[in-house]
């Protein structure tokens, strides 16, 4: 996922190579951003190469390629690039207050390959902090393998009652479900049979800096 700023300078960049096949330098980098110094623009395009949205070639200042386009189709240079694989992106889900729904306005990102896999996956973007202490803060993208079961102790999308959506570890206690937070201040949740359903086991996340 990328932060406001980091998609504002990849659609310029991309833009300006599509019209002049040069990328822009940094200095009109910096005067289209607003930004006031050269070292913001080196933290952005930093952050753009570290999500394989960009690649620097070496040898000369302005040069640069776009691997993957604003809107997350494939660049074409992109086309062949193994390690990258398209999955829906579904919206939020709520890792600490309860939310009623996943925003259902599909769109697609480009996850590493390492972290799919095989079977059919999905991106979430975590909302909340009841995860913090298993490594999930609020605004991570979270990569989930839709699977209707999980062992025990696994992070799981569960869907109580058909309607609230939440990101949470499973624990089964007799005939029940725990669904269980990493951050003491919120409570473990239990509920009775047939109100949990599972929707996807985490497998892997991403997060913009």
């Amino acid at each position: 996922m990328l932060t406001k700023k980091q998609l504002d300078l990849l659609t310029y960049i991309d833009e300006t190579l599509r019209s002049g096949g040069v990328a822009p330098s940094y200095d009109e980098m910096k005067d289209h951003m607003g930004i006031k110094s050269k070292s913001g623009i080196h933290h952005l395009i930093r952050a753009l190469e570290e999500r394989r949205f960009i690649r620097r070639l070496p040898g000369h200042a302005r040069a640069m390629q776009v691997l993957m386009t604003p809107d997350r189709a494939p660049h074409p240079a992109a086309a062949g690039n193994d390690n990258l694989k398209a999955i829906p992106l579904y919206g939020k889900i709520a890792a600490g207050l309860p939310i009623e729904a996943v925003n259902t306005n599909v769109e697609t990102i480009f996850a590493p390959a390492q972290l799919t896999g095989s079977g059919e996956h999905y991106a979430l973007i975590v909302e909340g902090d009841s995860m913090k202490d298993a490594g999930i803060m609020d605004g991570d993208t979270v990569i989930i393998q839709k699977t209707a079961r999980a062992p025990d102790g696994a992070i799981v999308v569960a869907l109580i009652d058909e309607y609230e959506v939440t990101l949470k570890r499973l624990h089964a206690r007799g005939n029940t479900i725990a669904l269980e937070p990493a951050n003491p201040a919120y409570e473990t949740r239990i509920f009775g049979p047939g109100r949990v359903e599972i929707q996807g086991i985490l497998v892997g996340l991403m997060r913009s800096y």
